[in-house]
């Protein structure tokens, strides 16, 4: 009987060690999970900045070109004025 308490004693142990391990490994698996998420929200952050960092340099290029155009459409302006008055000034002389 002392036999049998022991291979019952000895099995129920074995029995717990192996429930252990498995929860064990499903609170790791779980702990993966989370830090697999929590990666995956980082790169959908990470991309989403990195879309507006795009955006905003779009944007400034944009805008560059933009007074680029104007500061080129004022220089021929400032060029017709001058040459507005020349003949102007030169009309007035012949006059």
């Amino acid at each position: 009987m002392t036999t049998a308490i022991v291979i019952i004693a000895i099995i129920v142990v074995i029995a717990v060690l192996i429930a252990g391990v498995m929860a064990n490994a499903r609170r790791k698996e779980r702990e993966t999970e989370v830090r697999r998420e929590a990666a995956a929200a980082h790169r959908e952050e990470a991309g989403a900045r990195d879309r507006v960092a795009r955006d905003a340099e779009l944007a400034a290029k944009e805008q560059s070109v933009q007074a680029e155009r104007q500061r080129i459409e004022a220089e021929a302006q400032a060029e017709r004025a001058q040459q507005e008055r020349a003949a102007a000034d030169e009309h007035a002389a012949e006059a």
